[in-house]
């Protein structure tokens, strides 16, 4: 292991041979870091935490401390970070709590840019960005290659679906669908599908118009969701895309951004 000689490490960390940590940097009881895993200065680690390989986390980010939550006793949490991570400046990811699973997790190939703020109890998947100063209350649930965007706020509880586009600026209270564009004006108003981003991804051209269609009964027509629905699954839609979006909404407990 390279480390600074100013960096301080807890005797009871496991740190791979191949972790670099950088000058001033604190790492604490109980922190794993996987192999060739990048910790650059003035970074503190709490534990537990567990983090995958090939992390990069840059100078003044906080990750593993406890969480900002009034009913927290000092029980025993955790954070779990999957591998390939980028955690920029000035970002906070805080373990769980007894009120949730006690656990934050976050997959992999994730990109938190500056002064990102995960609290305690969310779930990320993986591919996700989140633009500088977006924040997650507790228990919040973001799908796979959500994009949230710059000083977004978002609720406790709430879902923002896979594949969705949150812009910058927006303040969420409900479950934003998945695949779905979706900016700042009070009330939130859904734009349609995140096309763009999905043909990026490589979505067929099928998928994508079946998504829009069904997109279109979502927002555009005057039916109200239970009603929306049965006309989706009356189409007999083929795609799985439009399949994870109907069990989206069906399982949704705050009700969904429209």
């Amino acid at each position: 292991m390279k480390a600074h000689p100013t960096a301080i490490i807890h005797p009871r960390a496991q740190i791979a041979c191949s972790v670099t940590v950088g000058a001033y940097t604190v790492i604490g009881e109980n922190v794993e870091l996987g192999e060739d895993c990048e910790v650059m200065s003035h970074v503190v680690i709490g534990g537990p935490a567990k983090f995958g390989k090939r992390n990069r986390i840059f100078p003044f980010a906080s990750l593993g401390q406890d969480p900002q939550d009034m009913k927290y006793r000092g029980e025993v949490s955790y954070l779990e970070v999957g591998d390939e991570n980028i955690f920029r400046e000035f970002v906070t990811v805080h373990r769980g709590t007894a009120g949730g699973e006690g656990v934050t997790r976050l997959g992999s190939h994730n990109l938190l840019m500056a002064y990102v703020h995960i609290a305690h109890d969310c779930t990320l998947g993986n591919h996700v960005i989140m633009a500088n100063g977006a924040s997650l209350a507790g228990h919040v649930t973001i799908g796979d290659y959500a994009t949230v965007g710059a000083f977004c706020g978002i609720h406790q509880f709430c879902r923002i679906g896979a594949h969705s586009f949150l812009g910058s600026f927006s303040g969420v209270n409900q479950d934003i669908l998945p695949y779905s564009k979706t900016t700042a004006p009070r009330p939130l108003e859904v734009y349609g599908t995140n096309r763009l981003g999905l043909e990026r991804r490589g979505f067929s051209k099928e998928d994508l118009s079946e998504l829009e269609a069904a997109f279109r009964l979502l927002t555009r027509s005057k039916l109200n969701t239970t009603q929306a629905l049965a006309a989706i699954e009356a189409k007999g839609f083929k795609s799985e895309h439009v399949r994870a979006l109907v069990e989206f909404i069906r399982t949704s407990e705050r009700g969904v951004a429209k």
